[in-house]
């Protein structure tokens, strides 16, 4: 592995690896604490319309999917919002639509070749420096996100009607959460592909929850896990020759196992 880092890709992967892990950890932590992991699984796999958009308009992959996982986001938290007995429903169909429009513009697309297992598993070994900026970026807004507004959106994630008559913002700190997810969603994209990423904001978060007495300390550890998770399947990546981000959720998941295991028997 000490070897692979002399190589720039490797060093731009591992940074990647790492910047898109503590920023899963933190919005991870928050997808748990306010139970919205199919909300997220929706907007992960309704993101691969922008993925068509940005390919048939010929504009960065990031941008476009950005904007409709944004979009996507604010859709659902409005519907959520006001219709909750359709919340399901509502999230199946943003899902189903999305993924149909980005394969629909990709087949659209005149003489381009797109490799859709990239996006489907992820290619963190083709990151590159403008990837390493965005992510730096998003990293940066929800640090500033979480930082400033940590204890109203702690209010929100678990007693919401508190926090109402506490005179906070809900539907506001609710759309935030939504909004930063989705944008977690993209970059986890390209680190573990659209199929793989809620294992990333999910399993993680699992056991850090159970190591933790407070959502500050559960984001710290999952920042912390996700990150070992994703070096050491990084390195069985390049080892073996195998797909990164596939690797990577499985180290979690067997990771996970044997938590579950050891936990049994305390």
């Amino acid at each position: 592995m000490i070897e692979a880092l002399s190589y720039e890709f490797m060093q731009n992967a591992l940074i990647a690896g790492v910047i898109v892990s503590l920023i899963s950890g933190i919005i991870g932590s928050l997808i748990v604490a306010n139970r919205m992991v199919f909300l997220a699984g929706g907007i992960a796999h309704a993101a691969y319309g922008g993925i068509g958009i940005a390919v048939f308009t010929g504009i960065p992959i990031f941008l476009g999917t950005s904007l409709f996982a944004v979009v996507a986001a604010l859709f659902m938290a409005f519907v959520t919002i006001n219709q909750r007995e359709k919340t399901d429903t509502f999230i199946g169909l943003i899902w189903a639509v999305g993924m149909a429009i980005g394969i629909i513009l990709v087949d659209l697309t005149p003489g381009y070749n797109v490799d859709l297992m990239s996006y489907l598993f992820g290619s963190i070994l083709a990151v590159n420096s403008e990837d390493l900026y965005f992510m730096g970026i998003l990293f940066a807004v929800v640090l500033f996100a979480v930082t400033f507004w940590y204890r109203d959106i702690l209010a929100v994630s678990y007693d919401s009607e508190y926090a109402a008559l506490s005179g906070i913002n809900v539907r506001f700190f609710y759309t935030l959460i939504l909004i930063l997810s989705a944008l977690t969603v993209v970059i986890a994209i390209k680190v573990v592909g659209l199929i793989l990423v809620i294992a990333l904001l999910t399993i993680p978060i699992y056991i850090a929850q159970n190591l933790s007495s407070s959502l500050y300390s559960m984001m710290l550890f999952s920042g912390f896990i996700a990150s070992l998770f994703t070096i050491i399947g990084l390195w069985f990546s390049y080892s073996f020759n195998l797909t990164s981000g596939a690797c990577i959720i499985l180290v979690s998941a067997v990771s996970l196992m044997i938590f579950m295991f050891i936990s049994k028997f305390k």
